[in-house]
């Protein structure tokens, strides 16, 4: 098959973008032909992989992925391709990877006048488009939770609902020497073996919980944060935390990276994973840390949060989130006598549970929908 895949934007260390390199990846190595359409594409391009680069018209987000849509039809009424796979909402997908969180959800839950406003009502017409029950859209979906919502605000017929398993990297599984590995990470960025070493990593800062995270820092007991490092890495503007941290007085304790190709040393060096979202339709990071040992503290609206704790491997700080509770939970978790049993916990979950065929689920159900 000739396939088109559409992405409003292309950067390597997005969650979103990271699914799509691997399903088109999968698709190739398949024997499938895959142009990729995006406005924005920064990094490497696979062999095999075609992309093309098209401006989009629009000033706002939600009328670009129109134009995108437009775009992608374009090429379809031309008789070029077999069918089009979306990893942004729009009209005219044939399949629409789920890595957005249910906007209609978010919508109810913001001031009343936003939902009058055109960014609202164009935001929930692209959903529409995808879920409706007169859209002929298959949906491919990572959570759980983010199926029961659409459904619940659709009534999208489940048999266009496919939920795949997580799909996380092999290499962050915990090698024999993982341990080695995380120690000499340690004597890079100068954290002694007996301080403690807590660890975020995903682009979007304000919506990961960076900010809660700061103030957990911050109200842990003074000789416990005195032997405390937090590392940040992700693809974002580090300056306005960076002022929070100072206001906190906990600046001295941070290290802030971009995107780096090597993040399974840090989840081998840490102590914790913390990942104190407002919102997160999956959350992979959660199931690598689980995987490479990392105890993790998130909180419980994150798509995977499940995972963790069936797996018994860490904390979930309920909803509605209260900073207080968030903050106990650290200072506990940090001193706790069952690190060691969540490690255990989390690396026998992930030997026993998929949680790595995502990209080759997706290529399956691509082949039963338009084969």
């Amino acid at each position: 098959m000739h396939l088109a895949f559409g992405v409003i934007k292309y950067f390597p260390f997005g969650g979103l973008q990271r699914s799509c390199l691997q399903i088109a990846r999968e698709c190739l190595r398949r024997g499938h032909a895959v142009d990729l359409f995006t406005s924005h594409w920064q990094g490497e391009i696979p062999d095999g992989l075609r992309v093309e680069v098209v401006k989009l018209k629009g000033l706002t987000n939600h009328r670009r992925r129109y134009s995108l849509a437009e775009e992608l039809a374009g090429r379809v009424a031309r008789g070029r391709y077999d069918g089009v796979v979306g990893f942004s909402k729009m009209p005219g997908l044939d399949i629409y990877y789920g890595g957005d969180a249910c906007f209609a959800e978010l919508a109810r839950q913001r001031h009343p006048l936003y939902r009058l406003s055109g960014r609202c009502r164009g935001y929930l017409a692209l959903e529409a488009a995808v879920f409706a029950p007169q859209a002929g859209t298959h949906i491919l979906l990572i959570s759980e939770r983010e199926r029961d919502l659409y459904r619940r605000y659709y009534g999208t017929p489940p048999e266009r609902l496919h939920l795949l398993p997580p799909g996380i990297a092999r290499d962050r599984l915990a090698p024999p020497d993982a341990a080695r590995i995380g120690a000499q990470l340690r004597g890079e960025l100068g954290i002694p073996r007996e301080h403690h070493m807590l660890l975020m990593v995903g682009s979007g800062f304000r919506t990961k919980g960076v900010d809660r995270s700061l103030r957990g820092l911050a109200a842990l007991p003074p000789e416990t944060r005195d032997r405390t490092t937090l590392v940040i890495i992700g693809h974002d503007n580090f300056k306005p935390f960076q002022r929070l941290a100072r206001r906190l007085g906990v600046h001295a304790h941070l290290q802030f990276f971009h995107g780096r190709p090597d993040i399974p040393r840090f989840l081998f060096a840490a102590d914790l994973l913390l990942h104190p979202a407002y919102r997160e339709t999956a959350g992979a990071v959660l199931l690598e840390a689980l995987a490479a040992g990392l105890p993790v503290l998130a909180s419980d609206v994150c798509g995977f949060s499940p995972h963790v704790e069936r797996a018994q491997a860490g904390q979930l700080t309920p909803s509605p989130f209260d900073q207080a509770t968030f903050n106990r939970q650290l200072a506990a978790m940090l001193v706790s006598d069952q690190r060691e049993t969540w490690r255990r916990n989390g690396i026998r979950y992930v030997q026993t549970t998929d949680v790595f065929s995502r990209a080759e689920r997706a290529a399956d159900i691509i082949e039963e929908v338009l084969g």
